[in-house]
């Protein structure tokens, strides 16, 4: 899809004498060789100006000039001419002589080429001699050119190509074997090869060279492949017609040479091994009536192989090769081209006269139209020859080398502009064809599939945006203009080595195109990347994305080698064009949603809806991106969407992700994002969108659908509110009812509409519903009959109970009086609690239900709060026994005296309770027991001594003895006793406690500084694995297990893991829970030396 276009031209005129020229690659200077009236004069183009070198005496007799190279490491010029002299002239000569005949071959020389490498000079002389020499021009190899070489091959050409061995159907190939050709080439030579010139051409790496010769004894062109030492490799299979021009593609696959007969010429490749491997026919030439017989004179491939000079005897042809298909891309009449060594499609043209040089330098270019909607039609133009294939991509997506229109000009073109009309109102566009002989301009109205028309050139009628040129730091780019026809510099620049500038700042390196469009800069990488730029006011605020394709929106990962060829935002498409030249078209996240922002911001709903459900965008985009205007203009939304299905689709598409925080976060610098997001409903996002819809489609009958869906949809969904919906249709429009059952059937599980239908006791309404499910109507039709036949308030509660709401069911029990069957409901249920709430009012009913819900908390061991229902029903004796279960010895005391007990059964509760304290550690409370109400006070000082309740100890002991004056002696005793010995005792238990404290302390300390220096010195040797995920452990460490630590059933890192011998599938089913307390223990041990101590 890309033209060639010249960007950078140099000229010299009026310098006579051009014999040949060269590329100095250092200085990137052109070297002239000319023959002044017998006087060689070497010189340099510099600035406009030939600079002389050297100069010196031309040969007397005629000659020609085979070969001119300067080699930029000695700065040396060596020139090999057809009379068998070899002459190098040194730029800066000190020592060594200026000008020097380094060598002269008396039979003379046919042909001459120096490797890639500038190591070696291979050379052909008049006598059939093949001679390698080095850079210092001494002799290496010297090889006989034979007829005996022929034998090297034994090729068996089966006419590739050809008819004869094409398919023809039952009929002819019963009449021959089709892989038998009729004809087999015997190598006869044209009659315009009457020189029987001679071809060297190199292969790209230097491996091999290929001589293109006329081989005398068989009267027919062979062409021999040789190695770099010298040894012949292979030689070309017969071909009639062939001729001497031959060029080796530089990547080594394909060699080129040139067919000749009577009514055509084509270009012919071979494969190293000599064998036939494809072609292409060449086009007529113009200005020669019997053009057949013009002789080519030679072939040249650019050094990356992408353009294939051919040259006549007064033109040059560009050739490019796209899907197997090979484009005319330029003529040239200027027969003498010299490509540059490095810069791929820079080249010097001498003219037919040999009086004037030229240095061009083009570039591939796509000829596109405007890309800024509603105009991007993808207008794209691709030159071919004499034809023009134009295709618009908007319309149709046709791959090269076919197209939608196809024009015929009278010349072949150069260039190609596509410039739109000032008349907007119809999508027309001007394309202009430029040829040597002038242009030719046609009309493409792309509102009408009529093919483009030729018009008469009138500049003032269309906008006059193409492209043009810009140089920056010395190096020339390719800029483009602005589509609105100004004459102003687009600030986006691409040059040679592949950095796209902005505004004098580097956005990229590594580019290899670029596209501009009204929101994004869009280019490529040499990582194989498509990046998306937004475009703002400031290039220094230009955020290039990273590297991130599986994170990042504005970047992309592409087929290795693609580029861009032009981009329609109106469908978000982006049309790349892969290395073999076929086409891809891809709709990347960043303009998608590029577009579908822009359409929400302009309330365009359609239009993003659209977008959204062509690109698979989740679909919550267009309310997350504007909450607030969203949910403002849901009415708008639904007068622009019409279909109900598609509101449907929205609605059910929602979810409570906000996918402009997450998924589709906006790119962006903050100071241009969107409206900050509105508060977040406390019902959530989706409730909030449903419930908004069902205010908005409130008095639409046709939207039913969507009601119900709004309904359905919510979290959780209200299936209740659906139905009732079908409910109220069905009063009023009977016709649908069938229609949106389905509907809701396809959104919600049949089986629980089933429920919730049967819920709202419309026994008509379940058993549309049951027929829309998979059940058997053996078996609900029966069970809906049955209810059918029950009274109202029956079937409620049969409903109720089926559905398991137990609680309602026992509702409609109440309602129907059946007291009894209640309390056996309730029994069986146990919602004593709900029921209660039943007969708040009525003592006698409240009491009974009261009574059953305290004997069956008493028998699922919950003693508070059934001691809490006994005592509400005045029977304390279960109540003191059910807080005494429940260690609430205060309360069963209390309720004992009321009952009350016999003194005796009153000191064994007590007994009890202390007992019961003393177990569970509560001294205090068993102290105040024994204190209050057995009387005990030794026992009762000596639980609060147990306790630590020293002071209140000492308090019962002195207030013992205030009330006990004459017992003197006892009250020593109790001090002496009873005190004393809980003081040292507890004293005694905190002393130890310290002391194991500390012994722990000073034996443990060291140890782990130990380990924690020895952690910090080698890390992977302490835990003997993996150190902090891998992050820590040494680059020159390998984690990676081998086939010998797997099979012994571990490796050195899984050492300290739970990971047994086996598989990672089987490993983890074999784990045991006995395994994994093991662990554990080892862990809570802690030996010494492992990775647990620490």
């Amino acid at each position: 899809m890309r033209n060639l276009r010249c960007v950078q031209q140099n000229s010299l005129r009026d310098i006579p004498g051009i014999k040949a020229t060269a590329w100095d690659t250092s200085s990137d200077n052109v070297i002239c060789l000319r023959d002044l009236h017998g006087l060689l004069q070497l010189e340099r183009w510099v600035d406009d100006q030939l600079h002389q070198i050297a100069s010196w005496d031309a040969p007397q007799e005629s000659y020609e000039v085979l070969d001119l190279h300067f080699h930029g490491d000695s700065e040396s010029a060596s020139s090999v001419l057809d009379n068998g002299d070899i002459i190098v002239v040194r730029e800066n000569a000190v020592t060594e002589e200026k000008i020097e005949i380094v060598g002269s071959i008396d039979a003379g020389i046919s042909a001459a080429a120096w490797s890639p490498d500038e190591e070696l000079l291979v050379v052909t002389t008049k006598a059939s001699t093949l001679i390698y020499l080095t850079k210092d021009f001494e002799d290496l190899v010297s090889v006989e050119l034979t007829a005996r070489d022929l034998e090297v091959s034994d090729h068996v050409s089966v006419g590739w190509g050809k008819k004869e061995t094409q398919f023809q159907g039952k009929k002819a190939r019963a009449l021959r074997d089709p892989t038998v050709p009729e004809t087999v080439d015997d190598g006869r030579l044209a009659e315009s090869d009457e020189f029987h010139e001679t071809t060297i051409t190199w292969r790209g790496d230097g491996a091999y060279v290929a001589i293109n010769a006329v081989e005398n004894a068989s009267q027919r062109r062979v062409i021999r492949i040789y190695s770099r030492e010298g040894i012949l490799d292979s030689v070309s299979e017969p071909v009639n017609g062939l001729v001497g021009p031959l060029s080796w593609r530089p990547v080594g696959n394909l060699l080129a040479g040139v067919q000749i007969f009577e009514d055509k010429r084509q270009v012919v490749f071979f494969e190293r091994n000599g064998l036939r491997h494809g072609r292409f026919p060449l086009r007529p030439l113009e200005r020669i009536q019997n053009d057949s017989k013009t002789f080519v004179r030679f072939l040249r491939w650019n050094v990356d192989s992408t353009v294939l000079a051919i040259a006549y005897d007064d033109r040059v042809q560009l050739w490019t090769m796209g899907n197997y298909h090979w484009y005319l891309k330029q003529e040239i009449f200027e027969p003498k081209l010299s490509w540059h060594p490095e810069k791929p499609l820079t080249f010097t043209l001498t003219s037919k006269h040999n009086d004037k040089i030229r240095r061009l330098h083009y570039t591939f270019h796509v000829s596109a139209g405007p890309i800024i909607p509603p105009l991007d039609y993808g207008v794209v133009v691709v030159i071919d020859g004499k034809q023009l294939k134009i295709t618009p991509f908007r319309q149709a997506n046709i791959p090269p080398p076919m197209c939608l229109y196809e024009v015929n000009m009278e010349a072949n073109a150069n260039d190609a502009l596509v410039i739109l009309r000032k008349d907007l109102k119809k999508p027309a566009f001007r394309i202009v064809a430029l040829h040597p002989s002038g242009t030719s301009e046609y009309l493409l109205d792309c509102g009408t599939a009529a093919p483009p028309t030729k018009i008469e050139t009138n500049s003032n009628e269309y906008l006059d945006g193409v492209r043009s040129e810009r140089t920056f730091d010395n190096e020339e780019v390719l800029a483009l203009e602005p589509s609105s026809g100004t004459r102003e510099t687009s600030p986006f620049t691409l040059t040679e080595n592949g950095s796209l500038i902005a505004q004098e700042r580097v956005l990229a390196r590594g580019c290899t195109s670029y596209i501009v469009t009204p929101s994004h800069l869009i280019f490529t990488t040499g990582q194989h990347l498509l990046k998306f730029v937004h475009i703002v006011a400031d290039s220094q605020e230009f955020d290039i994305p990273p590297d991130t394709p599986e994170s990042d929106e504005r970047c992309r990962s592409i087929e290795r080698g693609a580029k861009l060829v032009t981009a329609i935002p109106s469908i978000f498409a982006v049309i790349l064009q892969m290395p073999r030249g076929n086409l891809e078209t891809v709709f990347p996240r960043a303009l998608v949603l590029a577009g579908i922002r822009q359409s929400i911001d302009e309330k365009d709903y359609k239009k993003a809806f659209l977008a959204c459900r062509n690109q698979r965008v989740d679909m919550n985009i267009m309310h997350d991106h504007k909450p607030a205007q969203f949910i403002a203009n849901i009415g708008l939304f639904i007068d622009q969407i019409k279909k109900v299905e598609h509101i449907d689709l929205f609605l059910s598409s929602l979810r409570e992700e906000d996918v402009s925080r997450t998924m589709y976060r906006e790119t962006l610098r903050a100071d241009e994002r969107k409206e900050a997001n509105a508060t977040e409903s406390s019902s959530g996002k989706v409730n909030e969108i449903c419930t908004a819809f069902l205010e908005a489609l409130l008095g639409r009958k046709a939207n039913v659908k969507n009601m119900i869906t709004a309904q359905v949809c919510k979290n959780p969904p209200d299936l209740d509110a659906g139905l009732l919906e079908i409910i109220r249709l069905r009063d009023s429009d009977s016709d649908r009812v069938d229609e949106t059952i389905e509907h809701i059937c396809f959104l919600a599980d049949v089986n629980r509409l089933y429920d919730n239908a049967l819920g709202l006791y419309d026994l008509r309404l379940t058993l549309l519903i049951a027929q829309q499910s998979q059940k058997d109507p053996r078996e609900y039709l029966p069970f809906l009959q049955n209810l059918q036949r029950m009274e109202v308030l029956r079937r409620k509660y049969s409903i109720d109970d089926y559905l398991g709401r137990f609680k309602k069911a026992a509702q409609h029990l109440c309602d129907l009086n059946a007291f009894e069957e209640l309390k056996a409901y309730t029994t069986r249920h146990t919602i004593y609690d709900h029921v209660l709430t039943f007969y708040r009012y009525d003592e006698s009913k409240y009491s009974t239900i009261m009574q059953l819900y305290a004997d069956h908390l008493k028998s699922n061991s919950q003693f508070r709060d059934a001691a809490t229902a006994y005592h509400y029903l005045h029977d304390y004796s279960q109540a003191s026994e059910c807080y005494r279960h429940a260690n609430q010895w205060q309360e069963s005391l209390s309720l004992a005296s009321l009952i009350p007990l016999p003194p005796d059964q009153l000191r064994s509760l007590a007994e009890t309770l202390a007992n019961s304290a003393i177990e569970t550690k509560d001294f205090r409370a068993a102290a105040t027991i024994y204190l209050d109400y057995l009387n005990d006070t030794p026992k009762a000082a000596k639980y609060f001594c147990k306790g630590y309740f020293f002071t209140e100890a000492f308090r019962i002991i002195t207030l013992s003895h205030q009330q006990q004056q004459n017992q003197q002696e006892e009250h020593d005793n109790l001090l002496t006793s009873v005190f004393d010995p809980g003081l040292t005792e507890n004293m005694a238990s905190i002393t130890d406690l310290l002391a194991d404290c500390k012994a722990q302390l000073s034996a443990q300390i060291p140890r782990i500084l130990e380990l924690r220096a020895k952690k910090q010195e080698d890390p992977l040797a302490f835990f003997e694995g993996d150190v902090n995920g891998g992050k820590d452990i040494p680059d020159d460490v390998s984690l990676a297990p081998t086939d010998a630590s797997t099979m012994g059933g571990g490796s050195l890192f899984t050492r300290y893991t739970n990971r047994s011998s086996g598989t990672a599938a089987t490993g983890t089913s074999r784990r045991s829970s006995k395994n994994r307390r093991r662990e554990e223990r080892k862990r809570a041990r802690g030996k010494k030396g492992s990775v647990y101590e620490e």
